[in-house]
């Protein structure tokens, strides 16, 4: 998952191919008025009936198609400015060699923002290339007015390629702000319930554990141990991460490898993240190993892979135990237990990544993902 793919960037395309929409049916409009008023001067009065019938049905399937985020691919921007690109290609045959204006004219806008509103900058600037090269081509001379209109057509789709990255840049920023924000009041109040109650009553069973007995003792040694391990995950939690920390992923994960139990097969260079999403992304690591362990067995074998690609990491944790039954999940959320929900869905979620579970009689693998920058 890259930037541009969260769910903040594609809300921000899809408001801009709203706008579009609307663009399009008023260019539209203007195309038709100028057709019907200049309908004399057409060397070919028909084919400019066709031409506009074109850009008439061109328009409704491009409302249609850019409404849906999933039909918003590269077949359909292509087909998009190829139909801009043909209708200027054919202007000479329509108007003559001597015309001033193209057939479509403002029309064309829609494929130039189309592109430059997926593909942000470097679409803006190639669509505009394509429409100014195609637009100057067909004329008989290059007059100032006509390069005055191509090359506001090339700055057009950069300045709107550029205005819609950063929109986009700035939901996603906003985005992780809101989340961090969100968690950090979350965290606050659970270290507050947490200090309130569970750390009072482990200190209560290490005062009291000795007088048990032997049994009682071990109890709260155990106790002790989970009240320091549990108090120095608060502070953690309270201290603020180093802005900027790189660590190596494959590292850290490396350390989770167990003799005959756990094997982790990491690629030979250095997969590099963010502190604080490598430490998440371990955490979310562990827990899958942990729940190996116990529904498996503690010497079950698993098995971790790391693969890092430029715009995402995955790690694939599998087993050979006897999968999940279908529904226990649902009821072990249902019962307050929020091991997969929280520790390894939650925690992903927070990532702005996913967490694939597949399960069978095989066994089970958790897929996770992660992008490598935002």
């Amino acid at each position: 998952m890259s930037t541009w793919t969260t769910a903040a960037a594609v809300d921000v395309k899809s408001q801009l191919f709203r706008a579009l929409a609307v663009l399009r049916s008023i260019v539209l409009l203007n195309a038709a008025g100028l057709t019907f008023y200049r309908f004399d001067n057409f060397r070919s009065p028909g084919l400019a009936l066709a031409c506009l019938a074109v850009m008439v049905v061109w328009t409704a399937v491009a409302l249609w198609a850019y409404a849906e985020p999933r039909r918003r691919e590269l077949p359909l921007l292509v087909t998009d400015l190829v139909v801009a690109l043909s209708l200027l290609a054919v202007t000479p045959v329509v108007k003559g060699d001597d015309f001033n204006a193209s057939v479509p004219g403002f029309w064309v806008m829609g494929a130039l923002f189309a592109w430059a509103i997926h593909y942000r900058r470097t679409g803006g600037l190639i669509a505009g290339v394509l429409l100014a090269g195609i637009d100057l081509a067909v004329r008989p001379d290059v007059e100032q007015a006509n390069y005055g209109n191509a090359f506001l057509l090339v700055l057009g789709g950069l300045v709107v390629g550029h205005m819609c990255e950063a929109l986009q840049r700035m939901a996603v920023q906003r985005e992780q702000a809101e989340r961090s924000a969100a968690a950090a009041t979350e965290r606050a109040r659970l270290n507050r319930v947490v200090h309130d109650g569970t750390l009072q009553v482990l200190a209560l069973v290490k005062r009291r554990g000795p007088d048990l007995g032997r049994d009682g003792a071990e109890l709260a040694r155990l106790a002790g141990e989970q009240e320091r391990a549990l108090r120095a995950l608060l502070r953690a939690d309270a201290s603020p991460t180093t802005a900027g920390g790189v660590v190596d992923l494959a590292a850290e994960l490396g350390r989770l490898e167990r003799d005959r139990a756990v094997t982790v097969a990491t690629p030979a260079t250095a997969v590099e993240l963010p502190q604080e999403t490598a430490h998440e992304l371990v955490a979310v690591v562990r827990a899958c190993l942990d729940n190996v362990a116990r529904h498996v067995g503690e010497d079950a074998p698993a098995w971790v892979l790391v693969q890092a690609f430029p715009d995402r990491v995955n790690v694939s944790v599998r087993d050979e135990g006897p999968g999940i039954a279908p529904g226990r999940l649902q009821e072990a959320e249902a019962q307050g237990r929020l091991g997969v929900s929280e520790s390894i869905c939650g925690r992903m979620s927070d990532l702005g990544g996913t967490a694939t579970l597949t399960t069978g009689s095989w066994g089970t693998e958790w897929e996770l993902v992660v992008p490598r920058a935002v």
